[in-house]
């Protein structure tokens, strides 16, 4: 028998607690047939390569002459040594060793000292693109990037709205992300930084590769703080009856989340859009890419004097969430196995959906290592040096 939920937890809607997900979603890889952010458009500086990792993969990040990016695996396919230690020439890339160099196809199209005879194959290319202050890329089969879903970052560009660029690196698997975000019971957490917060789930929706939540809040001591006071543009009350009925929807679209808010006049107060992209073979760190758009209020200039404060406020909240997501994976690693107990019907369908939606620890290294041995045919018939 199931334990019951605590007051605040009770869930509405028709949807039956699902079947837990078998062990252990901490063993399962993220898809890579999606486009994941791997750098800040910042970072890829104009003439210049930028050396950035997915899933224990090198990739470099090339912006050419003319201020476009593209993605290669970051090696010469001549020594292996990194591409991204080379030097950018127009709209291709030279490696740093012996001069090979390779175009936005990955294509080798010089060797210095043999000439543009008879080369080598080159060196896989991803599918690239910007968006939001971001350089995407896709990290799977290249033939699905076309017609594979890109994220909507509509507010990120809208000027009614204010966008900080925010991520670091963590030290967990990403599927504890994306239970922490989705999950408002833990409040208890932040309790220095937003007093007693009490959330209450109004219900939750599910579709083939979506999970999403609604819920609304009620503080039961403590004052509002300022940072959060600037988020919503005015001071909300301290019961939950007073009129204001501010609504917060988590989605997990996979593989990105999403929280925003609204007033009861259907006003988006703010928007997020966030993505952990495991960065080690083992997936057990990943890099956290967030854009979190404040809708600005009516007298002008007044959310741009208080962003710092905004600034220090969520850092702050992202601060005890990173923290306690760390000590999670610890547990993890210290017990070999996922060992939660998980009451909450709204976790256990995300974690089903991940289980879902990702792959077996391994599994989704056989189309890029068979990509791979294509690309490192050994030269044939060249002339001695």
């Amino acid at each position: 028998m199931h334990a019951a939920l605590p007051q605040g937890e009770q869930e509405a809607g028709s949807i039956d607690t699902p079947t837990r997900p078998p062990r252990d979603l901490r063993r399962i890889d993220i898809h890579p047939d999606h486009w994941y952010p791997l750098a800040w458009s910042r970072e890829v500086k104009t003439g210049h390569a930028h050396a950035v990792r997915f899933a224990g993969d090198p990739i470099v990040l090339v912006r050419t002459a003319s201020g476009s990016v593209f993605a290669l695996e970051d090696r010469c396919a001549h020594r292996q040594v990194p591409l991204s230690a080379g030097v950018v020439d127009g709209e291709s890339i030279r490696c740093c060793y012996h001069g090979w160099t390779y175009d936005c196809t990955g294509r080798c199209t010089d060797i210095p000292y043999l000439g543009r005879e008879r080369l080598p194959n080159g060196v896989r290319a991803y599918p690239c693109r910007e968006a939001g202050g971001l350089v995407f890329v896709f990290t799977g089969d290249p033939a699905l990037a076309a017609t594979a879903k890109f994220p909507d970052l509509v507010s990120a560009s809208d000027p009614a709205y204010k966008t900080r660029r925010f991520g670091q690196e963590v030290k967990c698997h990403y599927t504890f992300m994306h239970e922490n975000l989705m999950d408002m019971n833990h409040q208890f957490l932040h309790r220095r930084q937003m007093g007693n917060m009490r959330a209450r789930s109004l219900g939750r929706r599910r579709g083939d590769d979506w999970i999403e939540v609604d819920y609304t809040f009620a503080r039961e001591a403590g004052k509002q703080p300022i940072g959060e006071a600037l988020v919503f543009g005015q001071k909300r009350g301290s019961k939950p009856d007073d009129g204001h009925k501010d609504v917060m929807t988590i989605r997990t679209e996979y593989p990105y989340q999403t929280l925003k808010i609204r007033t009861k006049d259907d006003t988006m107060v703010m928007d997020l859009w966030i993505a952990y992209v495991p960065l080690d073979a083992e997936q057990r760190t990943n890099r956290t890419f967030g854009l979190l758009s404040i809708k600005r209020p009516k007298i002008p200039g007044l959310l741009d004097a208080a962003w710092p404060l905004l600034v220090w406020f969520t850092e702050r909240i992202f601060k005890e969430d990173r923290w306690i997501v760390e000590r999670e994976q610890e547990a993890h690693d210290r017990q070999g196995a996922d060992h939660n107990h998980e009451v909450f019907p709204v976790i256990n369908e995300l974690r089903a959906l991940l289980m879902e939606r990702g792959v077996p620890h391994g599994a989704g290294k056989g189309a890029g290592e068979t990509r791979r041995v294509h690309f490192i045919q050994p030269v044939q018939d060249l002339p001695a040096s």
